[in-house]
C-alpha cells in the first residue's frame, strides 16, 4: 500500500469512528436527562395542593394543566404538517419559507407552554406510581425534554444521517402524545372540559 493510500485509509476510518461516536450522544442525551428529571421528580415530596400555584384564567391548576398540554399536543401536529411540507411528503400551497417560519414557532411555542406544566408534576406532583396510567405518564414526563433535547442537537449538528431528525422528532411527538393521553385525555373524560 502505498504512503498516500495508507493516509487516506486513516483519515477515513479516524472520521467513521468520530462519526460512529457522534451518534451516540443524542441517545446519551435523551437518557441522562431523562434519568435526572425521573430523579429529582421522585425526591419531590407530595405536596401538590398545599403549595400556591397560579393557575392563570382557568378554573383550576389542573384544568390550566390539561389545557396547555393540548395546546402544545396541537402545536406538535402544527409540527407534523409543516415538517412534511417541508420535506415535500405533502405537497399544498404555498411555496416559500412559511412553513419553515411556522415549524420553528410552532415547537418553540409548544415546549413553552410544557414548562408550566412540567413544573408543578415535577416539583409539587412529583414521581407517582399510584396506578399504570400514572406510572407510565411520570416516564414519560421524564423522557419530554430527553427527547427534546436531543432533537434539538440533531437539529443544529449537521454530523447526522437524513433519517435522524425525523426520527428524533417522531419520538418526541408520540412522547407529548403519550402525555396527553394519560393526562389530558384522562381527566376530560373523568372531569370534564372546565369551559
Amino acid at each position: 500500500m502505498r504512503n498516500g493510500s495508507m493516509s487516506e485509509y486513516a483519515g477515513s476510518t479516524r472520521r467513521a469512528v468520530r462519526s460512529r461516536a457522534f451518534l451516540v450522544l443524542p441517545p446519551l442525551l435523551f437518557v441522562s436527562v431523562a434519568v435526572t428529571v425521573g430523579f429529582v421528580a421522585s425526591k419531590t415530596v407530595r405536596r401538590p395542593y398545599e403549595t400556591a400555584f397560579s393557575h392563570l384564567f382557568f378554573s383550576d391548576t389542573l384544568h390550566m394543566k390539561a389545557w396547555l398540554i393540548t395546546a402544545a399536543l396541537l402545536l406538535a401536529l402544527v409540527q407534523l404538517l409543516t415538517a412534511s411540507r417541508i420535506y415535500e411528503v405533502l405537497r399544498f400551497p404555498p411555496k416559500g419559507p412559511f412553513y419553515h417560519l411556522m415549524h420553528r414557532w410552532s415547537g418553540r411555542t409548544a415546549i413553552l407552554l410544557t414548562l408550566p406544566v412540567a413544573y408543578h408534576c415535577v416539583f409539587l406532583l412529583g414521581f407517582g406510581t399510584d396506578d399504570a396510567r400514572v406510572y407510565i405518564h411520570s416516564l414519560l414526563g421524564s423522557f419530554l425534554y430527553g427527547a427534546f433535547l436531543a432533537k434539538l442537537l440533531v437539529v443544529r449538528s449537521s454530523g447526522f444521517q437524513g433519517w435522524a431528525l425525523p426520527l428524533g422528532g417522531g419520538v418526541l411527538f408520540c412522547v407529548l402524545a403519550g402525555l396527553w393521553l394519560t393526562s389530558a385525555f384522562w381527566f376530560f373524560r373523568a372531569v370534564g372540559l372546565g369551559i
